[in-house]
């Protein structure tokens, strides 16, 4: 019961001083609202960079040009070496009539040029479509399928997979960074701001000492304080990335420029990202509230 009736009274008092020292408030609820809304812009990007760079690995391909040379046994012992690599999530097999078919599908140049063929001269090759389990070890795979006899040719981009993997790779540790850095700052913003407003009421904490109220009697409306402060201060950026990014998302369509620039999908993503900004802010504050009366509290 007097835990229930100290957490009470330091919630009223909580209340009551937040009103009373209402610009000093305003001045921590503005810098925890400021820097998490920069905090949810760093994140959201963060994400989708790592979004991007999934679908990216996710599609790119492996494509194996067989020799025109090559028996059906032979096309069917190359798919069975390939399919017994480690690194292999699937491979499809397209002789040059079905890769002619698709060439013709994806262009009408391409149809036109396609059709002047006879049967016998299609110049095209029989060719393997392959999906790797880890990209990072794409180069290796393309390596290993190069020795296999009949096998003339072997593309996966080489060269720009790797420059664009470790490109989004920078980005997304540059993100990851600023948003630890964000929240470091948001600390100190609240934590310094917080010590302003308990600096000019240190007199009612000496007094308070004085009549022999306990340190967790003085320190809990304190601590209080700092969490409500920092959950206000969350709200503006859990609307903003709530409503906003789902607006974002709805009426940008990145993927009419590459099939690769997708934004990820709102559900459950916003609320994740919300969850956090709440446990940052309130987190935040309650501890900077906690940091800047301690001193006044020594013996």
């Amino acid at each position: 019961m007097k835990l229930f009736r100290l957490l009470g009274r330091s919630i009223r008092d909580a209340f009551k001083s937040v009103f009373r020292n209402f610009s000093l408030s305003l001045a921590s609820i503005s810098s925890v609202t400021i820097t998490l809304l920069i905090v949810a812009i760093s994140m959201v990007l963060s994400y989708n960079i790592e979004n991007i760079s999934t679908l990216i690995k996710k599609d790119f391909s492996i494509v194996v040009f067989v020799e025109n040379s090559a028996t059906n046994d032979e096309v069917k012992t190359i798919e069975k070496k390939i399919k017994n690599m480690d690194n292999i999530d699937s491979c499809v097999y397209e002789n040059k009539e079905q890769v002619a078919e698709a060439w013709k599908k994806s262009s009408d140049t391409f149809k036109v040029i396609i059709e002047s063929w006879d049967k016998n001269e299609n110049p095209l090759a029989d060719t393997f479509s392959i999906k790797v389990k880890n990209i990072e070890n794409i180069k290796e795979t393309a390596e290993q399928i190069k020795k296999i006899e009949k096998v003339s040719l072997v593309r996966y981009g080489e060269g720009i997979i790797e420059q664009l993997l470790s490109v989004l790779e920078v980005i997304e540790k540059f993100l990851i960074g600023m948003v630890i850095a964000l929240i470091l700052v948001t600390i100190f913003l609240v934590s310094n701001t917080i010590k302003i407003t308990i600096f000019s009421r240190r007199k009612e904490i000496e007094i308070m000492r004085l009549v022999g109220a306990s340190n967790s009697n003085i320190r809990m409306p304190f601590v209080i304080e700092g969490l409500f402060l920092g959950f206000l201060g969350s709200v503006v950026p859990i609307l903003a990335t709530i409503y906003g990014y789902s607006a974002l998302y709805n009426f940008v369509h990145l993927d009419n420029i590459s099939p690769f620039l997708q934004l990820a999908a709102p559900t459950p993503f916003i609320y994740i990202i919300s969850l956090i900004l709440l446990l940052i802010g309130t987190i935040v504050g309650m501890f900077g509230s906690a940091g800047s009366v301690r001193k006044y509290l020594k013996i």
